[in-house]
């Protein structure tokens, strides 16, 4: 077992996991595989098998029902704690997060004593690929109101690219994280920030294809090494620090009304 689990949440993802399992067991870190399947249609649990039966660094989790994103990573997170994994990683199967930039992720934590480290789109710029300007202004909008209600300094609160430290994880009571989707990504880093734990913001760059925005994404590689930020956001203090990195979703407007609705009266109960 090594010390790092990748969870990757997946729903008719049979075309991207192989090409996503073969990218991160090369990655110069050794890192485990969970695989946390959402009752796929199109046979990419069966595929998920037929790898951890190849790779004793893979494993699987068979939900019975599309339960959301945040029921897949609540499952994947109390596998990852039972086993006793040191760092714990969400990422998106469609190649949307380069697996690339893992190493960085865990550099930063190691580095920083960061108890959650976010992969942000726009801390130091906006660093989207293929994505429709509705979106991005969406987007953006989105982390301006979270950042007004819940008064964290993160400039992508909604970003689903990030490294929870083992600590992180145990402190939290999972049973209780209720939110799903969107809403789950904001309110995990608010009850780490609320309760005084280190988040650090890295830059990473977001790809999405025009077409097709959850499938057959294939990273986009950037020529060589630039210098991103690092961003120090813990609850009493917000200080920028230089960090050299490597290579570098509905209806939109009701999804934002919905989504906004869920947040007020989550942050409202907290």
């Amino acid at each position: 077992m090594n010390e790092t689990l990748i969870i990757v949440p997946t729903v008719n993802e049979r075309e991207n996991l192989p090409r996503m399992a073969a990218q991160l067991l090369s990655l110069p870190v050794k890192v485990d595989l969970l695989v946390v399947d959402g009752n796929s249609s199109d046979g990419t649990a069966q595929v998920a098998d037929e790898l951890a039966a190849k790779h004793p660094e893979i494993h699987v989790i068979h939900e019975t029902k599309k339960g959301g994103l945040g029921r897949a990573y609540m499952a994947g997170f109390k596998w990852a704690l039972e086993k006793g994994y040191g760092f714990i990683m969400e990422m998106d199967c469609d190649f949307s997060h380069d697996p690339d930039e893992i190493p960085n992720f865990l550099a930063t934590a190691k580095n920083e004593n960061a108890d959650l480290v976010l992969g942000s789109r726009y801390s130091g710029g906006v660093r989207v690929v293929n994505w429709p300007l509705k979106r991005l202004m969406l987007s953006r909008s989105a982390g301006i109101y979270v950042r007004a209600i819940t008064g964290m300094p993160i400039s992508d609160p909604t970003g689903g690219y990030k490294c929870f430290r083992r600590r992180a994880l145990e402190a939290i009571n999972l049973d209780d994280v209720r939110s799903n989707g969107y809403s789950f990504q904001i309110e995990m880093t608010h009850r780490l920030w609320r309760d005084g734990f280190k988040v650090v913001e890295v830059t990473h760059r977001l790809h999405r294809a025009a077409a097709r925005p959850f499938q057959d994404v294939r990273p986009h590689r950037a020529g060589g090494a630039h210098h991103g930020l690092a961003v120090v956001v813990s609850k009493r203090s917000a200080a920028v620090a230089e960090e050299k990195s490597g290579s570098t979703q509905g209806q939109p407007i009701v999804w934002f009304r919905s989504w906004r609705k869920r947040t007020k009266l989550w942050v409202d109960k907290h």
